[in-house]
């Protein structure tokens, strides 16, 4: 408190105590401006992230997904479009390169394009100048990391196929043809059930999870980031005429993902500890080095078999699938979400504290 402000207080708390008790309470003009000191910025400035993350969820939640020419999602998407034609048509080892370069240049843009916008946050709003100055800095970046997850269209999409199958076969395969990229014309009404309930555990992960995890660590430009790689691996990453252009995006989407598929793992068993020696095992089976920590965790959570045809089948010795499983799973998946939402607050708040 400068000299001042010391000045600036009322002359009444100089007074004995009786006649105090008697005097009108008066705030002294000057009190608003050191309001800022009673919380100084090593407490304040660890708070961002984690109400960024919790306004980002609630935006999402009430709002959903902002327009499609608003996206950057689908901005991202529209980038990697554009090299589609032109990558595949590269011999092995000019794709690898050429699909490389391209991958970087897409991630510096995004990259840059985020850090702007923080940037701007930090420089308009100065969110360690005081709680009003935290608030509102922590609206605006919430605003500007929501349409980096996508929770609440996961979970309606997901719920949307029990709804068709409920229709008919043929309904529920096309609504379940919208979240993967399997030919879903071939599936029985319970191949359908399990491919969206494992749909719904991966994309736990990759949708909502990861992004936060990464912002927690980097802030909106580690959340870009990492949306952009996610994104270039569900366009680039397959085997067949992807094989060389595609393979740099789907290593580093398998590396970026690493820690948050087992933290989204371990949350959805949290509640069942003892089940961690049977998710080991069931997280190997997939081909995948991320997707079977969430898929198994929720086949073991509900005891379940979940099958992809050909590929994989995790806890083999659950029962099938039934028409009340997707309910469950969904309130699993939301548990489990809130539990990582928390974790990673922690994260973030203990590392800008350490920083500061």
């Amino acid at each position: 408190m400068t000299p001042d402000a010391l000045h600036a207080l009322p002359a009444m708390l100089q007074l004995p105590l009786p006649l105090l008790l008697q005097v009108p309470v008066q705030v002294p003009p000057q009190l608003p401006q050191l309001m800022p000191q009673l919380m100084p910025p090593w407490v304040l400035l660890p708070l961002l992230l984690p109400l960024a993350m919790l306004v980002a969820l609630l935006v999402d939640r009430l709002l959903g997904e902002p327009p499609v020419k608003l996206h950057p999602v689908v901005g991202m998407g529209r980038y990697l479009g554009l090299w589609s034609d032109w990558l595949t048509s590269l011999p092995p080892r000019s794709a690898l390169v050429a699909g490389t370069a391209a991958w970087w240049l897409g991630a510096a843009g995004v990259a840059a394009v985020a850090l702007l916008a923080e940037q701007a946050v930090w420089a308009l709003l100065q969110p360690w100048r005081g709680t009003a100055a935290l608030l509102a800095a922590g609206a605006v970046l919430g605003l500007l990391l929501k349409p980096l997850l996508a929770w609440r269209m996961l979970r309606e999409e997901v719920a949307a196929v029990e709804t068709q199958l409920a229709q008919s076969l043929d309904d529920g395969r096309q609504q379940l043809s919208r979240l993967v990229s399997r030919d879903t014309t071939v599936l029985t009404a319970t191949e359908v059930r399990e491919t969206a309930i494992e749909t719904l555990a991966e994309n736990l992960n990759d949708s909502v999870v990861a992004p936060l995890f990464w912002f927690a660590i980097a802030g909106l430009p580690g959340a870009a980031v990492y949306r952009f790689a996610n994104t270039a691996d569900a366009m680039w990453g397959y085997r067949g005429r992807w094989e060389w252009a595609g393979k740099w995006a789907a290593r580093v989407d398998d590396v970026l993902s690493w820690v948050p598929a087992r933290l989204t793992g371990l949350a959805l068993i949290a509640a069942r500890p003892l089940l961690l020696a049977s998710l080991w095992r069931e997280a190997g089976r997939t081909p995948s080095p991320n997707g079977g920590w969430p898929m198994g965790a929720m086949a073991l959570r509900l005891n379940r078999r979940l099958t992809k045809p050909g590929h994989y089948q995790l806890h083999a010795e659950g029962t099938a699938v039934q028409t009340d499983d997707m309910d469950r799973a969904q309130r699993l998946a939301s548990r489990a979400l809130w539990g990582c939402v928390l974790a990673l607050a922690l994260l973030a708040a203990g590392l800008r504290r350490t920083a500061g």
